[in-house]
């Protein structure tokens, strides 16, 4: 069987893609190692509550504004298959997002139960075989796989102790037992938090501060859900976050495990720390190992994500595309393509690049009047109300091309694209995203002392710290000049003396001349 696209994976990311082709009657098949769709949440998160959020009750009646406090739905024109019908919580169960993967996934083109085993590639596209032995050709491959595997970092004994992935969850096995926990992130103290109430000492460790969602803005960092830990470790209940490495892991011959920490920050020796039991949250990771020689894609940051080029591709395999979480590489630890309410719109950006190499379908643009006031409204307009750029900040943008006499609007190009000239060359080109200031991540936001940047402060906005919208400038592919809109408390940047009085001017000097 022969495709113009084959998806490998029907998760989130999977799905979006698909649901995009079949809209456009594309020739595609999307390949699902698992029974039904989404079986990656069938087991993660291990304690089964999503720290994705589920904002039912945003008091607006805009579908796209919706779209920002709607962290699971995939984007779609059917207000049924919106994740927000099938869970009233904010921090939804597991399950339930299951059932809405599921029931996204009954009209699209999914074959279940098809276990990859190996992917070459030849003269004229891809070769996929299942552990069966059946093969699929295909032009162009998407992996959509997410990260399967869990990452397990390089500390000597580290085979030794549980995982995240398949330990026993039951609390109860725990009881009176000191236990280490190796890993920071979510999953670490997701786990931490559900043994607290029976376990007798509770380490979790890790080479680096712990970072907080709520300081970073990177949703990925320890969310205030699952920081109730921190609770008992500065109220001195017997449990500690520490900071430091483990340089080796030994099992007690009377069971256990005994450990060579090195704390951070200190001229301390080497500590020996003795645990019960230790479980790695380190992490996950993609899996590249059906690759053959012929297509292997290189990896980046300690082999865990493909690399990419700003268009979603591979760097090194032609034609060998990627959607979804491991997409983050293009954005890590800095904007939300992780995840569901990011990764949505990059799949749809995805697809777009598809559209214009392979079916001469140029990205979606409106034609709008040339003048400073009609670029000015549209941009106003786009930057308070878009899901995406309010989701994918810094990373995905909307774009006024200027050229002769013509101006056009496109929406939700992903700002490395327009950078790397995947839009062609273009005489005044405007890109507007939402951006936090520079060093927002070293701001603490309780702290009433800092001095900050007035709200509606537009003579000091690009001191900001808080998401604003920017816009910048290119004239002939070269950046000229950068606007920043002053922030808002309610995030609507549209006073005409503060927000669009001064991006008129803005636009107005910029195309003096033209």
């Amino acid at each position: 069987m022969a495709y113009d696209y084959l998806i490998i994976g029907a998760g989130p990311a999977g799905l979006q893609l698909a649901a995009l082709l079949e809209r456009d009657g594309r020739d595609y098949a999307v390949l699902e190692r698992g029974s039904g769709a989404g079986t990656f949440f069938t087991r993660y998160p291990r304690h089964r509550k999503l720290i994705s959020i589920n904002k039912v009750h945003t008091g607006s009646t805009d579908p796209e504004r919706r779209m920002r406090m709607d962290w699971n739905s995939l984007l779609t024109d059917d207000p049924e298959l919106l994740f927000t019908r099938y869970s009233p919580k904010y921090f939804p169960d597991a399950d339930d997002i299951v059932r809405y993967f599921q029931d996204f996934a009954a009209t699209l083109h999914v074959r279940y139960d098809v276990d990859v085993s190996r992917i070459s590639k030849n003269g004229t596209g891809f070769t996929v075989q299942d552990h069966s032995g059946q093969t699929w050709q295909a032009r162009n491959l998407v992996m959509a796989t997410g990260v399967s595997q869990l990452y397990v970092p390089p500390i000597p004994g580290i085979e030794h102790v549980e995982r995240y992935d398949t330990f026993d969850t039951d609390p109860e096995g725990f009881t009176d037992q000191r236990v280490l926990v190796i890993g920071k992130g979510n999953s670490g103290f997701e786990t931490a938090d559900a043994l607290v109430e029976h376990a007798a000492v509770i380490h979790v460790a890790g080479p680096h501060s712990v970072k907080l969602a709520w300081q970073t803005h990177y949703v990925g960092h320890l969310r205030a859900v699952n920081n109730n830990f921190l609770d008992t470790y500065q109220l001195k209940s017997e449990n500690a976050v520490i900071d430091g490495t483990i340089e080796r892991i030994e099992p007690r011959p009377d069971g256990g495990f005994r450990i060579q920490f090195r704390y951070a920050r200190t001229v301390e020796k080497l500590r020996e720390l003795e645990y019960d039991r230790i479980i790695a949250c380190t992490g996950f990771r993609f899996d590249a190992s059906i690759f053959d020689e012929t297509c292997r894609p290189a990896l980046v940051i300690n082999d865990r994500f493909p690399e990419l080029t700003p268009a979603f591709e591979s760097v090194n395999v032609p034609g060998l595309y990627f959607a979804g979480t491991i997409t983050q590489s293009r954005d890590f630890k800095k904007s939300t393509s992780g995840f569901i309410h990011g990764f949505r719109y990059g799949a749809r950006a995805l697809h777009r690049v598809l559209n214009a190499r392979h079916h001469d379908t140029p990205w979606p643009a409106t034609e709008l009047e040339l003048s400073p006031e009609a670029i000015s409204d549209a941009i106003i307009a786009r930057v308070n109300r878009s899901s995406c750029l309010w989701q994918q900040f810094a990373v995905i943008g909307d774009v006024v091309t200027v050229d002769g006499t013509t101006a056009r609007y496109e929406e939700e190009v992903p700002v490395a694209h327009v950078a790397d000239g995947g839009q062609g060359p273009a005489e005044h080109r405007f890109v507007a995203t939402l951006e936090y200031g520079p060093d927002h991540d070293t701001v603490d936001p309780f702290d009433i002392t800092i001095p900050r940047v007035a709200e509606n402060d537009a003579a000091n906005a690009a001191d900001a710290s808080y998401l604003h919208p920017v816009v910048r400038h290119y004239r002939q592919g070269v950046l000229a000049a950068t606007h920043h809109l002053a922030e808002n408390l309610e995030n609507h940047w549209d006073l005409p003396e503060v927000h669009q009085q001064p991006l008129v001017v803005f636009v107005k000097e910029c195309l003096a001349g033209a």
